[in-house]
């Protein structure tokens, strides 16, 4: 059975707001994570935050951009919140953000 990546409507315009290296740099994260599946994928292309919530990492000229997502029953991951890095951790708000969307996930 494939991986499948799924992002919420939400996370479609954030990603569509990332600079263009950095959106083509994520969703190049998304396909390997189909292609490869996310068992065989480890830092620093994704990385376990807190409970279960991960995020994969991208990096290009134009910055750092982090997808939190989490990994669902069927070997489903949804991408929850995207946003550009801004500061060494992780921000608070992001993580709260990405909590409170995962209620909206079918696990």
């Amino acid at each position: 059975m494939r991986w499948t990546v799924e992002t919420l409507e939400v996370v479609d315009a954030e990603i569509a707001a990332l600079p263009p290296k950095l959106q083509a740099r994520l969703l190049r994260l998304m396909e390997m994570v189909e292609n490869v599946g996310l068992d065989r994928i480890h830092e620093p292309h994704v990385k376990h935050l807190e409970g279960k919530l991960w995020e994969l990492r991208a990096k290009a000229a134009e910055g750092i951009a982090r997808g939190i997502y989490v990994a669902v029953t069927g070997r489903r991951v949804v991408v929850l919140h995207v946003f550009v890095k801004k500061t060494p951790k992780t921000p608070k708000q992001a993580l709260e953000l990405a909590w409170e969307r995962m209620k909206q996930v079918d696990q």
